[in-house]
């Protein structure tokens, strides 16, 4: 039988002491993270501020604000872990080498990120901006816009989230780009109208609302259908007074008529705006 010369007291010291050098590494890179993480919302709060002083785009803002967060964050998550005794060129290869994996996982996230980064640099629309998605029924004003994602708030107050790749890829209407808009009401009235009298019953009801170009405020016959005559008026206006402007014309418009009495067909006011069906904005 032989004899066991194992000294215990030393094996259990040795051990002890790597554990312990372990747990300080542990709590060290928690530390590292907890003050490293912090450190970056103060850096990303800095680099908001110096920004919105300069005047840049809100859209170019929260864009930057979100990939700054997110590849700081990174940095300190490298540290941490390099902290845990995994070298620096260790930690490289692994993201080498997993790179194309993780490429093939997030295609979907880099096409957002790729996406975002076009509609900063082309410009479509800003925060603010009411846009409309062609082929997809969403619409709504720009809230934000971050790294992957742009959000639109409807004008029942629901947000809309959309990835930045659909919105690069896709035919979008910005219908508050522009100062001015133009309205384009269609009207019918009856056959045995007399033409002139309307003319001058909507233009003088043109006249009184918020148009910005008062002098090119044009009435006239669109069409002969049917069962009415299609009066057309057309007239610029501000974008922000859009709809308002629009809404009050038809009222107006409907008063005056029954005043003058003027015959409006069975088929009622058939009104025919510049922007998509359904948009009111």
């Amino acid at each position: 039988m032989i004899a066991s010369n194992v000294n215990w007291n030393v094996i259990l010291n040795h051990y002890t002491d790597q554990i312990l050098d372990f747990a300080l590494n542990i709590l060290v890179a928690l530390i590292i993270i907890g003050i490293g993480f912090k450190l970056s919302k103060w850096l990303v709060s800095l680099f908001r501020k110096g920004m919105e002083k300069r005047g840049v785009d809100f859209g170019v803002i929260t864009f930057s604000c979100s990939f700054l967060k997110i590849a700081l964050r990174c940095i300190v998550i490298f540290m941490a872990v390099e902290r845990l005794g995994v070298k620096g060129t260790s930690i490289v290869a692994l993201f080498g080498s997993a790179g194309v994996a993780v490429g093939l996982a997030l295609q979907g996230s880099l096409s957002n990120i790729a996406g975002g980064v076009l509609l900063l640099i082309l410009k479509p629309f800003q925060v603010g901006d009411y846009i409309v998605v062609d082929g997809t029924g969403c619409e709504g004003e720009v809230a934000a816009m971050d790294i992957f994602y742009t959000k639109l708030k409807t004008v029942d107050n629901r947000v809309i989230v959309i990835p930045n790749g659909t919105l690069s890829n896709s035919n979008l209407i910005n219908n508050t780009k522009q100062d001015s808009r133009l309205i384009d009401l269609k009207i019918g009235i009856a056959y045995d109208s007399d033409i002139q009298k309307v003319k001058q019953t909507m233009l003088d009801v043109a006249k009184k609302e918020h148009m910005t170009q008062d002098e090119n405020i044009q009435v006239f016959v669109s069409d002969l259908a049917d069962s009415s005559v299609i009066m057309g008026l057309r007239a610029w206006v501000s974008t922000e007074v859009y709809v308002s402007t629009k809404w009050s014309l038809l009222e107006h418009i409907k008063d005056a008529f029954d005043r003058e009495g003027i015959e409006i067909p069975y088929n009622k006011l058939d009104v025919n705006v510049t922007e998509v069906k359904g948009s009111e904005q």
